[in-house]
């Protein structure tokens, strides 16, 4: 059994049989559903991923949650100070993190931090990219980024293969969808999805601008048939839409 909430931003909960998985903890939604999920856990083992250090994607709440295990990548160990003991793994670009419920390879992001790739013991992968994208503004000057576009989706491309190194095939992806990008806010999904067969795609990292993200999905949808598009419905998850300059 696996279910997997939407919470907010780039914020996903994994329930499994044994485990709670919670990547990017920035807030709860407004039905405050993660604090729910994780108050009935019960027995099962509690894991924060963090994938980078950026506010959007971590939030030091995550250190009050008892008996939990927070595996950290290498800038947020260093910029927010959360290192061993309080970070069960500290973890760079193809490190990997073992214990008896799943296993983490970490992977490079076209940002800072990590993205990462999780199997759980029943053979089930998730894939969650952090800020790793194709951030491919188009007409855009540098500010955004800090390499020419060219270099960018270069660099893109090779996260996307070292990721289908490990597997050709992901159960579950969480991906950067932002309307910030305009006109190529699905390249570096497309790109993705071309790679990598991808059973379930959760896009995320959409800055509560649904309707954009939504019209969007719906081009994809015809582009990769075989894939299942999952959603949150807006009205529900009730996210401000914010607009970044």
């Amino acid at each position: 059994m696996i279910e997997i909430h939407y919470i907010y931003h780039s914020c996903f909960a994994v329930v499994t049989d044994n485990a709670i998985i919670v990547y990017d903890y920035w807030k709860d939604n407004t039905k405050g559903e993660l604090h729910d999920i994780i108050d009935s856990r019960g027995e099962k083992a509690l894991y924060f991923i963090v994938s980078h250090f950026h506010q959007d994607h971590f939030n030091p709440d995550i250190l009050e949650f008892p008996y939990t295990k927070l595996l950290v990548s290498y800038d947020t160990a260093k910029r927010r100070r959360v290192k061993p003991p309080v970070a069960t793994a500290v973890l760079r670009p193809e490190e990997v993190y073992e214990d008896e419920l799943l296993r983490l390879n970490a992977l490079r992001s076209t940002d800072v931090g990590i993205a990462s790739l999780v199997t759980l013991g029943d053979g089930t992968t998730i894939y969650h990219a952090g800020d790793n994208n194709n951030w491919y503004f188009a007409g855009e000057d540098d500010d955004h980024i800090r390499c020419s576009l060219d270099e960018m989706e270069g660099m893109f491309i090779s996260n996307v293969r070292e990721a289908r190194a490990i597997t050709k095939t992901v159960d579950h992806a969480m991906f950067p969808v932002d309307p910030r990008l305009e006109s190529t806010m699905l390249r570096g999904a497309c790109q993705w999805l071309q790679q990598v067969r991808t059973g379930h795609f959760y896009p995320m990292h959409c800055w509560g601008r649904w309707s954009e993200v939504l019209d969007g999905i719906e081009q994809m949808k015809e582009l990769f048939p075989e894939t299942e598009f999952v959603c949150p419905n807006p009205a529900e998850i009730n996210e401000e839409p914010v607009f970044l300059e």
